[in-house]
């Protein structure tokens, strides 16, 4: 049986001692997100000898599961969930799988779900080289755009690791930045700002990298990211003033190439079915889309 209990901040080196194994390079698999994010999620975890576990409540507040990570037996692991949902009233589920992860699951249970592809969780992954460089036709107005944001601003990149006086500040901005753009109809807003919170909060626990463009000695924009995996970096966060033309144009590079040039990919996480988002992380033109699915018992 297994007992499951609410993700908190101590909890970081026994999840990411089965974390650090895996490369799914998936967003979900990250501490930071799972911690950050808890709340709106309600994510617990349960671990024993072999594997980690995940569950949360899905948008529409139905109990779900993400794949057991870990180097056991998979159906013994994923049985383990399955019995452990008997005691929810909702359709039993698994979210969040990757393409690798459904062979996994199908080689050990063949024929036992099906699987439903889930567009808006679906993350974008760049590479490195591409973020730093922009080259090509296709990435031309994204120069256009940095070069504008130089030739019209005093700016300057600034670390956030080991400056916890930037951090805070950082916190400072995002208040104004929330204030800025309060219309947003999107309902997530809140809960991105409390985990982002969280994030700044505990900058250095959470073994973060971040960094800011200063515009006339103020901040202008800030992004959060960390290891993912071996050789994929993830941005967690990116915030920036749009009345500032370039803002964001400038800190998605300026970040990569300052803290993240030693790994091959950048995933910058998924668009959430927003379509604003959506066509800004296309317009980066993505090299992989990692595709996620929702699997569910064959009835």
């Amino acid at each position: 049986m297994l007992t499951f209990k609410s993700i908190e901040l101590k909890d970081k080196d026994i999840i990411n001692s089965f974390l650090s194994k895996q490369n799914y390079r998936a967003s979900d698999l990250c501490f930071t997100n799972l911690y950050s994010w808890g709340k709106k999620f309600d994510t617990q975890y349960a671990a024993n000898d072999e594997w980690l576990f995940i569950r949360f409540r899905d948008n529409n507040n139905r109990n779900s599961y993400l794949k057991p990570i870990g180097n056991g037996n998979i159906k013994g692991a994923v049985n383990m969930i399955m019995d452990d949902h008997k005691q929810f009233d909702t359709i039993f589920q698994i979210r969040g799988l990757t393409p690798k992860m459904i062979g996994e699951i199908e080689t050990a249970m063949p024929g036992v779900f099906n699987y439903k592809f889930n567009r808006s969780v679906s993350d974008y992954i760049y590479t490195t080289e591409k973020l730093i460089h922009l080259k090509g036709k296709k990435l031309q107005s994204k120069r256009n755009h940095i070069n504008r944001f130089k030739r019209e601003n005093e700016w300057k990149y600034h670390t956030l690791t080991g400056n916890p006086a930037l951090v805070k500040e950082c916190r400072q901005m995002l208040d104004k930045w929330m204030q800025v753009n309060k219309e947003d109809k999107d309902p997530s807003l809140v809960y991105d700002d409390f985990a982002t919170n969280l994030m700044l909060e505990n900058f250095e626990l959470l073994d973060l990298k971040g960094g800011l463009i200063c515009v006339n000695n103020k901040i202008a924009a800030f992004s959060i990211g960390e290891q993912l995996t071996e050789d994929t970096f993830i941005v967690h966060v990116e915030k920036a003033f749009t009345n500032i033309h370039g803002a964001y144009n400038i800190i998605n590079q300026q970040f990569i190439e300052n803290e993240a040039a030693e790994f091959t990919y950048v995933n910058r996480e998924e668009d959430m079915g927003i379509e604003n988002l959506r066509n800004t992380k296309l317009s980066y033109q993505p090299d992989i889309i990692l595709e996620k699915f929702n699997a569910r018992l064959k009835s």
